[in-house]
């Protein structure tokens, strides 16, 4: 009888929920998600090949490695990401531990007695309790899944913010140094101006410069003291942002090198298609997939029938020594049969969610895809963009300084008038802050399509 009765419930189920439990090609479903991947970057690398890992150590600035290591251990943002990966594992063992048989000791002790009489008698039980769900339909297993997909995909995310923190690392610390630079240019400024200041101070004396010169070289001074304060703050703030960065006070003392460095050539950018599975963000977005198909598929079965086993063995007796007396010890065994049939809309709601859920992420892990190529394409670009900037500027300097030596000994010889020297002046001073800001610009792309090819920035990872 409790045989037939099983069966005609599980009949009950299986026909009123009518759920599809027809498996689905995650991979197929990720894959329709994209637009056709081309065999080669729009842009040009200038070398071919795989790509390469330890980008940071290629800079050749020792500096640069040991402030990275520093922020790898003291950056509070990712050891929370640390910590979220040791959660999300500690989920999915949770998750798991459902397909496991669970097994429990139970004790009881008891006194009673009258009150008027004062007689009391003990009693005590002790059982060894043991229960194991079914797992028929895989909800347990589809849950363990999800979870340990979950705790996958928040490796990667991981991985990625070390990579995304050495890159943010590397750009402040270039950052510093070109505020230096910027500093150093606003110094010379201010003390040429000084310098061209005396001059005219000594020519207005003989009369062969006139009031007008005079202000003009006072109010270009002023000017140039103020860019010098604006340029000592700027470098104090990108101090204090890197010292943050790798998880210092933010002092301002920290003491870097005066230049930039070299910018190495170009790396080899792999194929695209290769992208998909090398990049951190990609590979948490593309787990994030085939964890929101198993929430689906577990959202499916909970709307079938539980089948549950329980038993124990154990025994009761007013005296402790006669536990173990075969006469008091009893055993118990007993199945479950649990099938939804009511349930207020909960079961289909909750499919709902998680097939919205699912249909996200695809939706996420398709973005995240494309925002990677652009970055790859546009950094591709821009690091010949940036290449070319970079050469017109160096004729830009040369030739401003050619021009400047020729106005000043025009000046000094009565040919020229001093507001076509400060002119002049202000267009090298003004070349020589573009140059050290668009060295810095390189510098950052070159990170940045290193951080988009989704190579590690140490070596051996």
């Amino acid at each position: 009888m409790i045989r037939l009765a099983a069966t005609v419930l599980i009949s009950i189920g299986l026909s009123a929920c009518g759920v599809n439990l027809e498996s689905i090609d995650t991979e197929q479903v990720v894959v329709d998600s994209l637009p056709a991947v081309p065999d080669t970057w729009s842009g040009v690398a200038e070398s071919v090949g795989d790509v390469r890992v330890g980008w940071i150590e290629r800079i050749g600035d020792p500096v640069l490695v040991g402030l990275v290591e520093e922020a790898q251990a003291g950056n509070r943002n990712l050891q929370a990401a640390a910590q979220n990966v040791e959660r999300s594992w500690a989920l999915a063992e949770q998750a798991g531990a459902g397909l496991s048989q669970t097994v429990t000791l139970a004790s009881e002790g008891e006194r009673g007695g009258l009150i008027e009489n004062g007689g009391s008698e003990a009693s005590y039980s002790l059982a060894l309790q043991t229960g194991l769900e079914l797992d028929v339909w895989g909800r347990i297993r589809a849950g363990a899944a999800f979870a340990a997909l979950s705790a996958q995909s928040a490796e990667a995310d991981y991985v990625f913010i070390q990579n995304s923190l050495a890159a943010s690392v590397a750009r402040a610390y270039f950052l510093v140094i070109e505020s230096s630079q910027q500093v150093a240019v606003a110094q010379k400024t201010v003390d040429a101006l000084i310098e061209t200041n005396r001059i005219v101070q000594a020519l207005k004396e003989t009369g062969l410069a006139s009031s007008q010169d005079v202000a003009l070289s006072r109010s270009d001074l002023a000017n140039a003291e103020s860019i010098l304060a604006a340029a000592q703050g700027a470098q104090r703030n990108a101090q204090r942002a890197l010292e943050v960065l790798i998880g210092r006070y933010p002092s301002a003392e920290l003491n870097v090198r005066n230049t930039l460095p070299d910018v190495p050539p170009l790396p080899p950018a792999g194929l695209p298609s290769a992208l998909l599975e090398r990049r951190p963000d990609i590979v948490a977005a593309e787990r994030s997939v085939a964890a929101a198909f198993n929430r689906v598929r577990q959202a499916k079965v909970a709307q079938m029938p539980r089948i549950s086993l329980t038993g124990s063995i154990g025994g009761a007796s007013s005296d402790l020594s006669s536990f173990l007396n075969p006469a008091n010890v009893v055993w118990q065994a007993a199945s479950s049969l649990l099938a939804p049939l009511i349930d207020g809309g909960l079961g289909r709601a909750q499919l709902e969610q998680a097939s919205a859920e699912q249909k996200q992420a695809i939706a996420v892990y398709a973005q995240t895809v494309l925002d990677a190529f652009i970055e790859v394409e546009n950094s591709l670009d821009q690091n010949v963009v940036l290449h070319a900037r970079s050469v017109s500027l160096y004729q830009a300097a040369d030739e401003a300084n050619h021009a400047l030596r020729i106005a000043q000994l025009q000046y000094n010889e009565g040919e020229t008038d001093l507001l076509d020297v400060l002119t002049i002046q202000r267009r090298v001073f003004s070349t020589e802050a573009d140059l050290a800001r668009i060295e810095r610009a390189r510098l950052d792309e070159w990170i940045g399509l290193n951080l988009a090819l989704g190579g590690s920035w140490q070596n051996g990872s």
